[in-house]
């Protein structure tokens, strides 16, 4: 009995499951909005690049990613979910741990992606051009960061 076989009779993939572990309570509230997500994830991912820079075409995919820890980080400081559901979520590797733990500091709030703080990669071995106020760059430039598409993402803005 092999995989493709399993495919053929029953018709599709299986649903991909999490780890086994059971959601804390509470997971109900949100499971809605990350299946929903999810959807959108998987649309970005099987979406044409053909005519896109190599670097444009995981923008959508990062956006949504993006998109899927906001919400677990605002549902938790709103007090909508618990903290073990937030580890829970960060361990299932379904909100980025290390995205929320800088949004918890100061000066990183609307951060859009670690790999914009991550001075290796950039010119002059500096952050990337989103994390520069607005105020501080020319009138009229627009700002697009390389690797993610974010149009600034410094906290003065």
């Amino acid at each position: 009995y092999t995989f493709h076989k399993y495919i053929k009779e029953t018709g599709g993939m299986p649903r991909v499951r999490r780890n086994k572990t059971r959601p804390p309570p509470g997971y109900d509230l949100i499971e809605d909005t990350i299946e929903e997500l999810d959807i959108k994830m998987r649309d970005a991912e099987n979406e044409p690049h053909e005519g896109k820079r190599k670097t444009e075409s995981v923008w959508p995919i990062i956006k949504i990613h993006h998109q899927r820890s906001r919400y677990i980080y605002e549902m938790y400081k709103l007090r909508q979910i618990t903290k073990d559901l937030l580890d829970w979520c960060i361990d299932e590797k379904i909100a980025d741990g290390g995205l929320i733990a800088k949004w918890k500091k100061q000066g990183y709030e609307k951060l859009c992606c670690l790999r914009c703080i991550q001075s290796r990669g950039h010119t002059f071995n500096t952050a990337c051009i989103c994390r520069v106020p607005k105020d501080s760059l020319e009138e009229g430039k627009i700002v697009e960061c390389v690797h993610c598409g974010c149009s600034g993402c410094a906290s003065g803005d």
